[in-house]
């Protein structure tokens, strides 16, 4: 095995990296859609190489844009190769950029190709008696190795010496110019001697020597036996030219006016803010977090300064952070303050009841806002002015700590203070653990969760850890870093000051520069500051009632269903197995696979990544069609989902000091702006089915209550009806005509008193199918109909109303010139995928385009309905109504039985006034004992 001399000149051939990483995986997108995959490979595999062999020179060498001399001796040179892709295309800037930030030598010559540029820097390297390591894929470079030049190809590591390249190619170094001139090369389109392959190339080289030899000594062509050698003479006559100029074409050129010296070739220092910033703009969190963190993680940090960007188009730009990226400055933990005394407490509280703006954090003993207690309190009035308040820590041998009882009591006028203005990362929490305390946080001025999710909501996940990475490059102390992990991780209480002091502060700091990155950022939209200031802003404490009021659970009723759907499974695995012929696991895929379709042999619908037959729901909702085994696995699947889900999980999750389920409101979490919720999840009890209808009936008012469900009439539909315009769908509305049916008519050329039912419930897959972007294959199967017949409906349905379909292609433009799309109130919908090369993802983010519009319009629809109903029901009687969950297009209220009627009238009327259309919003109630009655 060859072995590599310690410290080589390193020549890696740049042009060969970009493509090898272009084509493998990941096959990578930064937050703008710009492909990063092939940056992300050629920075991996030279770390890699520097790791590797710690080279103290080195040079990456590029191909250069145009024509080179091989193009001019031999027009047709590499002319069958397409043309660059445009997605590997706007990569080769971004990888330059970070050859030359990691502090590594680049070389890029025109004219010439790399090749050439290795080929004369490995000769001069090697004439000076120093040790070469080339690293390449390209095989034309094994003409350059000698004793001192070496190849590697770092993706098979295999090393080439001399008689590494003879091995493997069946002759020496010397030869290789030859052997490619005999063969040609496809690669690069050198045409050869016709007629001439490898074996017979090898042959005569082996036999006779060089293409100079070979032409001196023709007449031994014969005699060496191999096949065709009789008659290869005439053909090396005739084709004579072919081989001189492949051989020219073959022939790394020694003699490149490269304009350095080897003493230009030493890797200098990393250039850490261009890295980073790089590092950022691609995407690279984790390399970003190392980079920052490297020499000391306490000390490196981005403070947030936007400047201009020269690159990305139009769509990527008005996208995110294309165009702006973030430079390094530092955080000082050192100046955090932790408050222990009374004298430094009344200090800070003046500072407090001083500042224009301070953030507020809590820390706490759980993550469960019912069941935190409150460990202490962080604030910050100025970036890197921060301080810890410990109350409550536990631990032995702590220093003195303030009374909890006494600080809330000295902070409850401030935090109740609608005129001092706070700031936090998600203080729905915070208010909901003050709340516990009996006080009731005033004066929320910003929240940098919800500023993000305003700014973008797909650019990254919203928790202060991925904020810190994207806005301001800096990796946070995290919860695990001064609590540990697993069964043994600590609560908060149990830790140290010398620990939870510096934790505790930079939160406080860091939410503080965020905002101050982040509402500039808003603050340039106008649109964007009023969804902040009336959409989102004022939902923070109104989701904090909600969730802190909970929903009365009967919990024998779900005790009774459990044991129901217990049995019921236990029937469905018996039924299976006498289908199946023998007992399997029913929840198992793998055994399911083998039953399935080795087995019975059903037909294979969709394989998963690995290749074997997917067993996922829409595949056995397709063999259900025909086949009994997979409509019975369906159900059990059902069944078995709701019962650990709801009837098993819903008790379990009952707050013993409320008796009530308390779950979490998340504002930003889903694309389009509708709320999401978990522990439990209350949006997903299924409302079609017989089962999760009687979940629902557990759902129970409190003694002289009843339940309330007011939800919006076919909205989304509506939106769509004010959006396009179109004059068909307004009619419609406008006159009250049921839209399903008036639908039904149009597409079915029907009068509409003749509309049946099966008629209905097609132009309702049609109507909602098309909301989501539905293709005529997809609306086929849901309607089991042919594609054909699909396509014809879809048809109808716009020669009837063109103006959707004007609408669609319109918001496609739109989409893909501005990379996002907006609701009525102004909420921007990004689409990294819009432009994208790659069709299927392209045509999913169409999909979204036109749906985000609509879906997005009514989570905002339904966020200003809780904000007005919110606000009146402050005017009437304490206590008289409750507002008890937001499910979609729905609100739920608990109401007294005497104001029901009054209540009810009310609401409906709040919530149609919510947005004004061209279109009447309709909201319409139910009321009964129970959530199930009500809805």
């Amino acid at each position: 095995m060859s072995t590599i001399p310690s410290n080589p000149l390193v020549l890696v051939d740049g042009s060969s990296y970009l493509f090898r990483a272009y084509h493998s995986p990941p096959h990578l997108t930064n937050a703008e859609g710009m492909a990063t995959g092939a940056v992300y490979g050629v920075v991996n595999m030279l770390k890699s190489l520097l790791t590797q062999f710690d080279p103290s020179h080195i040079a990456v060498i590029f191909d250069a844009k145009g024509p080179t001399f091989r193009n001019e001796m031999y027009p047709d040179y590499k002319a069958h190769r397409p043309p660059m892709p445009d997605d590997l295309r706007c990569q080769i800037e971004p990888v330059h950029n970070a050859v030359k930030a990691l502090g590594l030598p680049l070389i890029c010559i025109p004219g010439v190709e790399a090749d050439d540029v290795i080929g004369t820097i490995a000769q001069q390297a090697s004439a000076e008696g120093r040790a070469v390591l080339i690293s390449t894929g390209d095989k034309d470079m094994a003409q350059l190795v000698d004793e001192n030049v070496t190849l590697i190809n770092t993706m098979t590591d295999v090393v080439l010496d001399p008689q590494g390249v003879k091995d493997k190619f069946g002759v020496p170094p010397e030869l290789i110019i030859d052997l490619l001139a005999l063969m040609g090369d496809a690669a690069d389109n050198i045409p050869g001697v016709p007629g001439v392959g490898e074996k017979t190339a090898l042959g005569l080289l082996q036999g006779l020597g060089s293409i100079k030899d070979i032409y001196n000594n023709l007449d031994a062509i014969a005699p060496l036996g191999f096949r065709g050698s009789k008659t290869l003479a005439k053909k090396m006559i005739e084709h004579k030219d072919n081989a001189e100029m492949s051989y020219a074409l073959a022939t790394i050129k020694l003699d490149v006016e490269t304009g350095v010296t080897l003493d230009d070739l030493a890797i200098t220092a990393t250039n850490v803010d261009d890295l980073a910033e790089l590092y950022q703009k691609m995407g690279f969190k984790r390399w970003l977090a190392a980079l920052v963190g490297g020499a000391d993680a306490t000390k490196h940090v981005y403070a947030g300064k936007a400047v201009k960007s020269t690159s990305g188009d139009s769509a990527s730009d008005s996208s995110e952070d294309a165009v702006s990226v973030v430079v390094p400055s530092t955080i000082d933990r050192s100046n955090y303050e932790t408050i222990l005394t009374q004298a430094d407490f009344d200090r800070w509280l003046e500072k407090l009841q001083n500042a224009d703006l301070f953030a507020l954090d809590t820390e706490t003993t759980s993550l469960n806002y019912m069941q935190a207690e409150l460990v202490g309190l962080s604030f910050a009035v100025a970036e890197g002015e921060a301080a810890y308040l410990p109350v409550a820590h536990d631990y032995i041998d702590a220093p003195e700590q303030l009374d909890r009882d006494h600080v809330l009591a000295s902070l409850k006028a401030l935090l109740e203070d609608d005129n001092a203005k706070k700031l936090g990362q998600n203080l729905k929490y915070d208010a909901s653990v003050l709340a516990n305390y009996g006080i009731k946080l005033a004066g929320i001025a910003y929240d940098t969760m919800i500023e993000s999710y305003v700014y973008n909501s797909v650019a990254t996940r919203h928790d202060m850890d991925s904020l810190a990475y994207k806005y301001l490059g800096h990796t946070i102390i995290s919860f695990e870093e001064i609590a540990g992990k697993g069964k043994k991780q600590l609560t908060f209480n149990q830790i140290e000051l010398e620990q939870a002091s510096p934790y505790a502060a930079e939160d406080a700091d860091v939410t503080l520069r965020l905002h101050n990155v982040l509402w500039p950022k808003i603050e340039a939209e106008p649109s964007l500051v009023t969804l902040f200031n009336e959409v989102e802003l004022p939902l923070v404490n109104i989701l904090s009632g909600v969730e802190r009021q909970g929903v009365l659970i009967e919990k024998s009723k779900l005790d009774a269903q459990s044991v129901e759907l217990g049995n019921r499974m236990l029937e469905l695995e018996a039924q299976a197995h006498e289908i199946a012929e023998q007992p399997f696991n029913l929840s198992s895929p793998k055994q399911l696979q083998e039953i399935l379709f080795v087995k019975m042999e059903l037909p294979v619908i969709k394989k998963t990544p690995k290749g074997a037959p997917s067993t996922a729901e829409e595949v056995l909702q397709e063999l259900a069609l025909n086949y009994p085994l997979p409509k019975l696995i369906l159900e059990y699947r059902s069944l078995s989902k709701l019962k650990s889900t709801y009837t098993d999980k819903l008790p379990t999750l009952i707050e013993e000091k409320t008796g009530r389920v308390h779950t979490s409101y998340h504002q930003a979490v889903t694309a389009t702006g509708r709320l999401s919720s978990s522990d439990p999840n209350l949006q997903n009890i299924p409302v079609r089915a017989g089962e999760g209808r009687r979940i629902r009936q557990a759902f129970i008012p409190e003694t002289g209550y009843k339940y309330v469900a007011v939800d919006y009439s076919q909205i989304e539909l509506r939106i769509m009806a004010h959006l396009s315009q179109d004059i068909g769908l307004l009619t419609a509305f406008s006159e009250g005509k049921d839209i399903h049916s008036a639908t039904a008519a149009e597409v079915f050329s029907v009068d509409l008193a003749d509309v049946t039912t099966d008629q209905r419930r097609s132009a309702k897959a049609i109507n909602f199918g098309l909301i989501y972007g539905m293709s005529a294959f997809g609306l086929g199967r849901q309607l089991n109909v042919p594609q054909k017949e699909a396509k014809h409906y879809m048809a109808r349905y716009f020669e009837r109303y063109p103006g959707v379909l004007t609408y669609m292609d319109d918001t496609r433009k739109v989409a893909k010139d501005k990379g996002y799309v907006e609701t009525l109130s102004g909420r921007r919908l990004y689409l990294p995928e819009i432009n994208a090369r790659n069709k299927m993802r392209q045509m999913a983010a169409e999909r979204a385009a036109i749906n985000a519009p609509m879906q997005g319009t009514a989570s905002d629809i339904i966020k200003k309905a809780m904000i007005n109903v919110a606000g009146w029901m402050e005017t009437v009687e304490t206590d008289s109504i409750r507002m008890l969950m937001q499910v979609h297009d729905e609100l739920v209220f608990e109401i007294k039985e005497q104001h029901v009627d009054a209540y009810v009238e009310k609401i409906k009327e709040l919530m149609a006034a919510a947005m004004s259309l061209d279109v009447p919003l309709l909201a319409e109630a139910g009321v009964g004992d129970n959530w199930d009655e009500a809805h």
